[in-house]
């Protein structure tokens, strides 16, 4: 076990966990709402750290990232657990149970950097679960990673603490945020969350000025009205700026969430045209194969900077991180050398 990072000792040998924003009191002997961190004898402990319950290699496109490293892969890791209960999660076996109902392999922070560089992959995601809840471990991976050469990114839900956020960033190389909608009675009955705290985040995110984008997963009936899309669009052009990288991606029927439809193709497309009338210069589709929204789209001149048909890239349109065509800055993380030059603001 590893002690955790951000907690309080609380009344009569009780915790009170600092990580996320659930809040936990945690009793001697008890864990936390995400499974992986317990109270033993008045101290918290993550019971996860290195231990692996996936390990892949995936093109960067696939958390999705697209203005970041564009073409590359990423070394995905996750652990068992989660801070939310989303009925729709695509991973809830591992995320919804506890570490010890899973295999897993120990893999210290060290070896996983060792095993980044060895296969050529520049960079390490913190992906598939929660990785807020192996907090210690992707902080002390993304170090060690980062004196060697290779970047961090983390796909999470944005339940996280301002300091705990604001340490992260200083070894991580990008972000990617699932905004799961755009109110609270969705977060509250689909995830178990707040989506206050989640906003908190996208400012810090924004002030720290690390490379961020975020992704809405459309699901029918739930979150897919032109007027919350609408909202939600006008809130990330106020609050983070209109080059921010939004992607708009596909429900499938998964996990308790199996009684609504896929969402068809016409709202996701109806959402895009939302959102950048709201502003935003950089709007995607995602869970859509070969979709013209996969590209990214000069927004001065209208070229195609970068071309994509599933994983595979074109990065013709690219030059020197900006429009071959009319020389525009494209915002985004183009080489390794500018990914680990990041300094948090």
């Amino acid at each position: 076990m590893k002690e955790a990072m951000f907690y309080q000792p609380g009344q009569e040998n009780e915790v009170v966990c600092g990580l996320c924003n659930q809040h936990c009191h945690i009793k001697e002997g008890k864990r936390g709402f995400c499974r992986v961190r317990k109270n033993q004898g008045g101290k918290l402990y993550s019971l996860v750290y290195g231990r692996l319950v996936a390990e892949n290699s995936d093109p960067i496109e696939k958390k999705p990232l697209f203005h970041y490293l564009p073409g590359t892969t990423a070394l995905s890791v996750a652990t068992a657990g989660c801070n939310f209960e989303c009925k729709f999660c695509q991973n809830w076996e591992i995320s919804q149970f506890r570490p010890e109902q899973v295999q897993t392999v120990t893999v210290p922070p060290e070896n996983l950097v060792r095993m980044a560089r060895s296969e050529g992959h520049p960079t390490i995601a913190y992906t598939y679960s929660e990785p807020v809840i192996f907090y210690e471990y992707m902080h002390d991976t993304a170090a060690v990673g980062r004196e060697n050469g290779i970047g961090s990114v983390i796909i999470s839900n944005g339940y996280i603490h301002e300091e705990p956020l604001r340490e992260l960033c200083q070894h991580l190389t990008g972000v990617k945020i699932d905004l799961k909608a755009f109110t609270e009675t969705f977060y509250r009955d689909q995830c178990a969350g707040r989506l206050e705290p989640v906003l908190k985040a996208l400012e810090i995110l924004t002030d720290i000025r690390i490379h961020t984008e975020i992704v809405v997963l459309i699901i029918p009936t739930l979150n897919d009205s032109t007027e919350e899309i609408g909202e939600m669009s006008r809130w990330i052009v106020s609050h983070m700026g209109e080059e921010v990288p939004l992607h708009f991606s596909r429900f499938y029927p998964t996990y308790r969430l199996k009684n609504l439809p896929p969402t068809p193709i016409e709202t996701l497309e109806r959402a895009r045209r939302v959102a950048m009338d709201a502003g935003l210069q950089y709007v995607y589709i995602g869970n859509v194969p070969i979709h013209e929204a996969e590209h990214t789209y000069c927004p001065s001149c209208g070229k195609v900077v970068i071309h994509r048909v599933g994983y595979r890239t074109d990065l013709s349109g690219l030059r020197d991180g900006g429009c071959a065509s009319c020389g525009h800055k494209i915002p985004g993380v183009w080489t390794q050398q500018q990914a680990l030059s990041f300094k948090p603001g």
